[in-house]
């Protein structure tokens, strides 16, 4: 993924800057997608996909260096369903996405099948705008790129599995960068103040600056304070404790009075500092480093138990998750993480790992969420 495109997408994608007002919707709306053809899901209960086949076994790599294998079990039969929207990553050259997927698999295998442990896996193909119309908005040209068709994609799909799928059954909703932004609307559109709002067991639009008041409150949706706890918010943006906020960051701020970036870090919903339970994918989260020296791993992912350190913290104007590397030169472990966008910039902290640097916490919300849903229904 181009890291200069990358930037240019979450940028537009976040509704700010001069580059947004360059982006022109088209003059005709294209047709609407059918959402009852399994081709236009990513993951879809009963079909072979990256949430159903992905080899999720990782190893586990201890502080003195020890490894062990965690073999990955998905759930026979979950109480809740999970509804995930991908982030910004077509490379189709058209300003919006097809409905082939290209890299769309590899992201939902990375950012959501790991929650196949606790949920039922739904993931939409929707018309994003792309890596390619998003740069060229970002030099101040026209993209053309259709910015409300990722939004009308998603909620037909949403409606969809409302329909045919739902019956019932608790919702996870779960996005990540503009895949989140998605998702707050979803929230805003579909479930605070409506019916609905029964059934959302949690929302999680990460790597996205969410408005919340003093109290942590998205309109009616609380940000989730205690495990177990239903129908609440989860949200961040991550930065290096190294590396925090630089003055023109766009994320982990927003406008509004009386409003700031939701931050609620999933290893301590309460407040305070947690040992991160990550998942991290071997050949690229260590950076230039071997995660342990002297040995191979061969799983495709990794846990460090205790290598980072998660807080959420408030800054003059940003409220962010603040990432800890408790390096030590002394172990046989790495004493780096890679993550960063654009060579260390700050302007973008470690938008690439916001997911699956608390992977595993982000897991255990959710499947307290999910026995505290089974309990009340």
């Amino acid at each position: 993924m181009p890291i200069i495109a990358l930037g240019a997408a979450l940028l537009l994608a976040g509704g700010a800057g001069s580059a947004c007002a360059q982006a022109a919707a088209p003059r005709t709306a294209p047709a609407a997608n059918d959402y009852s053809d399994p081709k236009t899901w990513l993951c879809l209960p009963g079909q072979a996909d990256p949430c159903s086949t992905q080899d999720l076994t990782t190893t586990v790599i201890a502080a003195d260096g020890t490894t062990t294998v965690e073999p990955f079990v998905r759930a026979s039969d979950p109480a809740v369903d999970c509804f995930y929207v991908y982030p910004t990553i077509s490379t189709d050259p058209t300003p919006n996405s097809d409905m082939t997927p290209d890299d769309e698999p590899r992201v939902a295998a990375v950012h959501f099948a790991r929650f196949a442990s606790v949920c039922r896996t739904f993931a939409p193909l929707y018309r994003q705008v792309t890596l390619a119309a998003l740069a060229k908005a970002m030099t101040g040209q026209d993209a053309g790129a259709d910015r409300e068709l990722p939004y009308t994609d998603v909620k037909a799909a949403f409606d969809w599995y409302l329909a045919h799928e739902n019956k019932g059954r608790g919702i996870v909703l779960i996005g990540h960068s503009q895949g989140a932004g998605i998702v707050q609307r979803l929230v805003k559109d579909a479930f605070d103040g409506k019916p609905l709002r029964k059934q959302l067991v949690g929302a999680m639009p990460i790597g996205w600056s969410v408005p919340v008041d003093d109290k942590g409150m998205f309109g009616s949706i609380p940000s989730c304070s205690k495990l177990g706890q239903t129908g609440c918010l989860v949200s961040y943006v991550s930065f290096r404790d190294t590396l925090s906020p630089a003055p023109l960051t766009l994320f982990g701020r927003v406008t509004g009075a009386g409003l700031h970036a939701a931050c609620v870090n999933p290893g301590a919903l309460s407040g305070g500092k947690a040992a991160a339970h990550s998942y991290l994918r071997t050949r690229s989260g260590a950076g230039k480093q071997p995660w342990v020296a002297g040995k191979t791993i061969e799983t495709g992912y990794v846990s460090v138990p205790g290598l980072l350190t998660t807080e959420c913290v408030r800054a003059g104007a940003f409220s962010y998750l603040k990432v800890t590397t408790n390096a030590d030169p002394a172990d046989p472990r790495t004493d780096s993480i890679g993550g960063d966008l654009n060579n260390n910039d700050p302007m973008w902290g470690l938008h690439t790992l916001d997911m699956n640097l608390a992977m595993g916490d982000l897991i255990a919300v959710v499947r307290a969420q999910a026995d505290s849903w089974k309990k009340a229904n």
